[in-house]
């Protein structure tokens, strides 16, 4: 392994994404995510105190990447902001129902299964979390601006709905192993800005 001290944190991070977003949290031990990242335990402790505190610091790294498409995805160029939110939706739907496992939701992966036993991970979820549905209701303020969204919407209360469905499309996708409640989602998604203009551009 060729990798500078100062990005060891963060390969340790990345290489256990994909490994926790397929196993889940207990399920993954930590020799496994070290052999996968080829670096000595000593280096794992000098970077995360505990298993816990490192679940925490992979949660916040995901939501900080999370956050940085989001922001792209809502930010585009050439389009209004009720084409962007369908952008971000659409996006969703291809990730949940493809089979690339980084690509997965870790907050439907890990949600149900540490919030219950570590107080920091739960905290760590519901920071990421409640930025999400900020930025989505930013989003909707947006549209609403512009034209594209009808102005009777409440752009807080409308991004935690949509954002409560979403996850609950995830997770019956899981569960079904088909994406017909995510279908169903962008269908209701679609109806709730049923007002949406299409763009001049």
């Amino acid at each position: 392994m060729n990798i500078q001290n100062t990005d060891i944190r963060q390969h340790i991070l990345d290489t256990a994404k994909p490994i926790i977003l397929g196993k889940g949290f207990s399920a993954v031990g930590l020799n496994e995510l070290l052999n996968a990242a080829e670096v000595p335990k000593g280096s794992f402790y000098h970077y995360f105190k505990s298993k816990e505190y490192f679940g925490e610091a992979l949660l916040d790294s995901y939501f900080e990447a999370y956050l940085m498409r989001l922001e792209i995805l809502l930010s585009a160029e050439g389009m209004n902001g009720a084409e962007r939110l369908m952008s971000y939706w659409q996006r969703w739907l291809e990730t949940q129902c493809g089979d690339d496992a980084e690509t997965k939701c870790m907050v439907v992966k890990l949600g149900g299964e540490v919030s219950d036993l570590s107080e920091p991970m739960r905290l760590a979820l519901q920071r990421g979390t409640n930025h999400i549905i900020s930025r989505l209701a930013d989003g909707i303020e947006e549209g609403i601006a512009d034209g594209s969204l009808p102005n009777d919407l409440v752009a807080a209360d409308t991004a935690l709905v949509l954002y409560n469905q979403w996850l609950g499309a995830t997770v019956l996708t899981k569960i079904w192993h088909d994406q017909s409640a995510l279908e169903s989602s962008m269908c209701n998604t679609e109806r709730i800005l049923k007002h949406a203009r299409p763009s001049d551009t």
